[in-house]
């Protein structure tokens, strides 16, 4: 006779690791990649420097600051939709660049590229991609993508990438200027990481503070865009980042979970959640578009 009520412990056992299981936030994918991708992989993608107190503080930034609920507003209709550098977008999410996206889904890079034209928002595609400036374009022809850049010592190097990349469509250099030198990844020293054998940096074939938003915002005082990538998790974390004077706030380690999770659509999902709880944190906060969204929506924390 069997007893209905005697369970082993495996019953009892609930994994995001099951595919039929839905993943309804952020971080249900970030379970979902670390117990799918390989530990040296995952690792890779997880860490920060040293002892990872940016990653940290980029996370807890958010949750010092609280939204201003506002009632009796009618917002039956809301617009996520914005600009940037004068091209319209869906939402203010774009995909910041991250490199060796191939290591998490097998065509990488033009996947992501893929999921962005979908999504119409902005991709921005690391030198270090292992998806090529052509493949990526080839990808989503119809895309708006932006190139971010090292200088190299080498300046013709970086001159021959921005030939590349304004020759196939990509609308911007995103310059980066703040690593003069690499920081200590201890994982990745303990694990001897190493690229894959397998994969390239495909655009080399051949060749070889966390509280920062406000300060920058009062100083350019609206004379350029500003934008602000690290730590966005949920939509209401694009909210407050729009409240304090952000244009738009761009993804890195997320993209990289969707990829592992089901490559195109799995960073198609990712966007989805981030916009449906970036369109609800605006409801509640009274907001019906992007330009009612102001620093009178926050306040801080004094825990």
């Amino acid at each position: 006779m069997l007893h209905p009520l005697l369970l082993t412990e495996a019953d009892t056992k609930t994994s995001v690791c099951d595919p039929e299981m839905s993943l309804v936030c952020l971080s249900d994918f970030e379970m979902y990649a670390k117990e799918h991708l390989p530990k040296t992989t995952w690792d890779y993608y997880a860490a920060g420097a040293d002892e990872c107190c940016t990653r940290d503080d980029n996370l807890m930034a958010y949750k010092r600051i609280r939204l201003r609920p506002r009632m009796l507003r009618d917002v039956s209709v809301t617009d996520t939709r914005t600009t940037m550098q004068g091209t319209e977008i869906s939402f203010p999410i774009g995909i910041a660049p991250t490199a060796f996206h191939c290591m998490a889904w097998h065509d990488g890079e033009m996947s992501t590229a893929r999921a962005a034209e979908a999504m119409n928002t902005c991709y921005i595609a690391s030198t270090y991609a292992t998806c090529s400036v052509e493949e990526i374009s080839a990808a989503a022809p119809n895309g708006f993508r932006w190139f971010q850049l090292y200088v190299y010592r080498n300046r013709k190097l970086s001159e021959q990438l921005i030939h590349r990349v304004e020759a196939h469509g990509y609308k911007a250099i995103v310059l980066t200027v703040d690593v003069p030198y690499t920081g200590k990844r201890r994982n990745d020293i303990r694990n001897n990481f190493k690229l894959p054998p397998h994969l390239k940096v495909k655009n080399f074939d051949g060749i070889f503070e966390i509280d920062a938003l406000s300060e920058i915002v009062e100083t350019v005082q609206g004379r350029i865009e500003v934008y602000l990538d690290g730590g966005i998790r949920t939509g209401s974390d694009v909210l407050k980042a729009l409240a304090l004077g952000a244009k738009c706030v761009f993804i890195g380690r997320p993209v990289v979970w969707g990829l592992a999770y089901k490559g195109e659509e799995g960073v198609k999902e990712i966007l989805q959640i981030l916009n449906d709880e970036f369109r609800l944190s605006m409801a509640l906060s009274g907001c019906r578009n992007i330009s009612e969204i102001n620093r009178n929506l926050i306040q801080f924390s004094k825990l």
